[in-house]
C-alpha cells in the first residue's frame, strides 16, 4: 500500500563498479580499473529498468570515471528521466585529500558530466560520505567547484568517519560569497541513538518491515527519507575483494535481498529527486 505523505522520499544510486569498495588492502588503485571486467553497465542497466517499471525517477551520482568510459550509460539515465549528479571522478575518500586535490577531483567529474549530458550538474555526493570535521574546507570548496547541493553528511559514528551532528534535515551552508544545500544521509533515533536504515549493507542488513517503520518515522518527523544503492548491490555473482571477515560482511551481506526491497520501497513510498526537491522547497536556497 502506497505511504501518502506530504514530504516525498529521495532513491539515490551512487554509480561505481564492484571494484570501487573502499578502504580495503584489496581496492585496486585507479591505474588498474581499466583493466578489470566490469558490470556496471549491466547492473545499473537492471536498476534503470526497475525504476522504469515502477515509475520513480532517481538520483544518480556518477562517479566521473565511469561516466568518462560509459557516456552512453549517463545518456540513458538522463534520457529516462533520471536525474545525473556527480560522485566525484576517483573515489577517494575526501579526508585523504588536500582541499585542492578534492577542488580539482570534483570540478573533474562535473565537467565530464555536463559534457556528456549537455546540461548543468547541480549535485555531488562524496565517495564513502567522507566529509569529516578533519575536512572543515569541504563545503566552501563544492561551492566553489560550482555545486547547488550535497548528499555527503553522514550524522552519526561509521567506518569512513561520519560527522557528529544533530541536523538531520535538509540544511542550508552559507559560503564566502553563495551557499550550498546538504541532504544528509537519513538517520533516525533508535533507543536514543541515530542510525541508518536506508542504504548501503545497512538496507541490506536490516529486514524490511524495519526499514518500512523507520521510513514512515522520518516522513512523520518532517523530512524525506533519502536512500541510497550501488549497481554491485543487487548481483551476488558479482567479482569479490579480498578482504577481513567482518568487512566482507558489511560488504556482501544479503545481496540477494537487495533488489526485492528496493522494489518494495518504490512500491510504498512517493519519490522525488534532490533538484524537484529543491524546487519544490524554494526556502532551503534561502537558508530559511
Amino acid at each position: 500500500m502506497s505511504q501518502k505523505s506530504p514530504i516525498k522520499c529521495i532513491f539515490s544510486v551512487d554509480v561505481e563498479d564492484w571494484f570501487h569498495i573502499l578502504d580495503v588492502q584489496s581496492t585496486p588503485e585507479l591505474s588498474e580499473w581499466e583493466s578489470l571486467p566490469s558490470h556496471v553497465e549491466k547492473n545499473f542497466r537492471r536498476l534503470l529498468d526497475l525504476f522504469s517499471e515502477k515509475k520513480v525517477s532517481a538520483s544518480c551520482f556518477f562517479l566521473g570515471w565511469i561516466a568518462e568510459k560509459y557516456p552512453d550509460l549517463v545518456k540513458e539515465a538522463s534520457d529516462r528521466g533520471h536525474e545525473i549528479a556527480s560522485h566525484g571522478y576517483s573515489h577517494k575518500l575526501v579526508y585523504q585529500m588536500t582541499a585542492e586535490e578534492f577542488f580539482n577531483d570534483a570540478v573533474k567529474s562535473r565537467h565530464i558530466i555536463e559534457n556528456i549530458v549537455g546540461r548543468p550538474v547541480s549535485g555531488y555526493r562524496s565517495a564513502g560520505f567522507s566529509t569529516t570535521v578533519s575536512t572543515p574546507w569541504f563545503f566552501e570548496k563544492l561551492i566553489e567547484a560550482g555545486y547547488q547541493y550535497d548528499s555527503s553528511v553522514f550524522p552519526a559514528p561509521r567506518g569512513h568517519g561520519g560527522l557528529k551532528t544533530n541536523d538531520f534535515a535538509p540544511y542550508f551552508v552559507k559560503g564566502n560569497e553563495r551557499g550550498i544545500i546538504e541532504f544528509p544521509i537519513t538517520v533516525t533515533k533508535l533507543f536514543g541513538k541515530p542510525l541508518c536504515f536506508f542504504g548501503g549493507g545497512y538496507l541490506r542488513l536490516f529486514p524490511y518491515f524495519l526499514i518500512r517503520n523507520m521510513t514512515l518515522k522520518v516522513l512523520s518527523e518532517g523530512r524525506p527519507a533519502v536512500f541510497y544503492v550501488h549497481p554491485r548491490e543487487i548481483d551476488p555473482a558479482h567479482p569479490r575483494l579480498p578482504m577481513n571477515i567482518i568487512r566482507r560482511f558489511k560488504s556482501y551481506v544479503n545481496l540477494s535481498t537487495t533488489k526485492g526491497k528496493i522494489s518494495q520501497i518504490l512500491d510504498d513510498f512517493e519519490f522525488a529527486t534532490f533538484e524537484s526537491f529543491v524546487n519544490d522547497h524554494p526556502e532551503l536556497t534561502q537558508g530559511e
